[in-house]
This record gives structure tokens, C-alpha cells and sequence, in this order.
């Protein structure tokens, strides 16, 4: 039985798909979920809906200043930071090698790679004075395919792997666990309003089971590395993609 009962959890871009399941999940386990997101107004509109205490703090991760400042925050308001949910990204449109250029490089790491080791840095602080931390990684298995058209995405997912890795050497003597998880194409927001819904067609062959993944599907593998039960668990990568990478 899981349960986040005195938690304070803070997700990432959890105004809608992947971030809002996960957020939903671990406020009905009990959790006091702080959803940071540049979507201010979806972000309140997902806390409203979870209740418990839930909260919602407008944040573009990608700004060294603003992450400081949500931290501030929470600790103010909430008191500490036994969770962290590292969620939010930019799911960029199809360019081959040729076409990413320099803007578009730094736009993409800026938020897939970079706010992501600060998030972890910033509230790993915080979990280390308590002793106690969870923090997971939400990756991709595009580090597994190398999917064409997605240089960047994968070079910045593939980092986020690398960096759970070597911080949980860092953060273990601490008792933070910190752990990867790893979806494949998910019938999220993100992915239904883009160009990539046309990419469903070839990854679903790939699948072990038929039909698309849901948020819904991916937040339970989050909830169990975020809470007691993964205690003894930290540096791995968990494939929530359906089969698709078993090959």
C-alpha cells in the first residue's frame, strides 16, 4: 500500500498530461503536491482539483531565478520538500541534424536538460537536511531508439539518464533515492496536439500490447520509485513504454 501521508511533493510541468497524472496520484495517496509549471492557470486548475492542500506556483523552470524562487516558496508555505518530480519538458517539432540550430539547441536543453539538474541540485539541499528525499526523472526511451528527427530531444533525455545515475552516488549517503522513468510515445496533451501523433503509427507495432499509453498509465511506476516501497532503489531507469524497448 503506498502512501504519501505527510508528503510535500513538488511535479514539475504538472498542468496537464504525464506531470497532471502524476500529481493526481500522489495527492489521493496522501501527498501535499506543489505543481510548478509555466501553464499558472492549468497549473491551479489541476491543484484545485486534487485538493488536500495542493497548490499551484507558476515557474518556468528553464529561469535560474525562478526555480530559486519556487523553492523559497514551498518551504515557506508548505514547510519542506520530500519529493520531486522532475516533469516538465519541450516537446520539440521533427528537424533532422541539419535543422537544429544553435537557438533551438539551447532552447530545448535550457529546459529538457539544465532545469533539470537544477531542480535536482536546489531541492536536494533541502532533502539533505532531513535526511530523507525522492526525487524521479521522467526520461524517455528515445535514448534507447535514437529516434530520427529528435537529436536534441534524445541528447537532453539521454543526459537526464546519465545525471540520475551520478547522483545517486552523490545523493545516496544522504537517503535520497534518485531514479529515471523512462515512457515511450504516450497519448498525452503534448503529443495529441503535435506532429508526432503521426509516430504512433510506427511505435505501435513495436509494442508488446496493443493501444496507446495514457498518463494514467505512467504515473504508478513514478508513485512506487517517489515513495517507501522503492527505498532500496536508486540510479535505474524504469521503462514505461509498453514493451516497445524490450528488443
Amino acid at each position: 500500500m503506498i502512501s504519501f501521508d505527510g508528503r510535500v511533493a513538488i511535479v514539475t510541468g504538472g498542468a496537464q498530461g504525464i506531470g497532471a497524472a502524476i500529481a493526481k496520484g500522489l495527492g489521493k495517496h496522501g501527498a501535499t503536491v506543489v505543481i510548478a509549471d509555466i501553464n499558472g492557470d492549468g497549473g491551479a486548475e489541476v491543484a484545485a482539483s486534487i485538493g488536500n492542500g495542493a497548490f499551484a506556483i507558476e515557474t518556468d523552470v528553464g529561469d535560474l531565478d525562478q526555480i530559486a524562487k519556487l523553492h523559497s516558496e514551498v518551504i515557506e508555505r508548505a514547510g519542506k520538500i520530500d519529493i520531486l518530480i522532475n516533469n516538465a519538458a519541450i516537446i520539440p517539432p521533427q528537424l533532422t541534424w541539419e535543422e537544429i540550430d544553435h537557438a533551438e539547441w539551447q532552447r530545448l536543453m535550457r529546459v529538457n536538460l539544465d532545469a533539470v539538474f537544477f531542480m535536482c541540485q536546489t531541492s536536494a539541499k533541502h532533502m539533505r537536511e532531513r535526511g530523507y528525499g525522492r526525487i524521479v526523472n521522467i526520461c524517455s526511451n528515445t535514448v534507447i531508439w535514437g529516434t530520427p528527427g529528435l537529436a536534441h530531444y534524445v541528447a537532453a533525455k539521454g543526459g537526464v539518464l546519465a545525471l540520475t545515475r551520478a547522483l545517486a552516488t552523490e545523493l545516496g549517503p544522504y537517503d535520497i533515492t534518485i531514479n529515471s522513468v523512462s515512457p515511450g510515445m504516450t497519448a498525452s496533451e503534448g503529443i495529441l496536439n503535435s506532429d508526432w501523433v503521426e509516430f504512433f503509427d510506427f511505435v505501435e507495432p513495436t509494442q508488446a500490447f496493443k493501444g496507446r499509453g495514457t498518463p494514467e498509465d505512467i504515473a504508478p511506476s513514478v508513485l512506487f520509485l517517489a515513495s517507501e516501497n522503492a527505498r532500496w532503489v536508486t540510479g535505474s531507469m524504469l521503462n514505461t513504454d509498453g514493451g516497445a524497448a524490450r528488443w
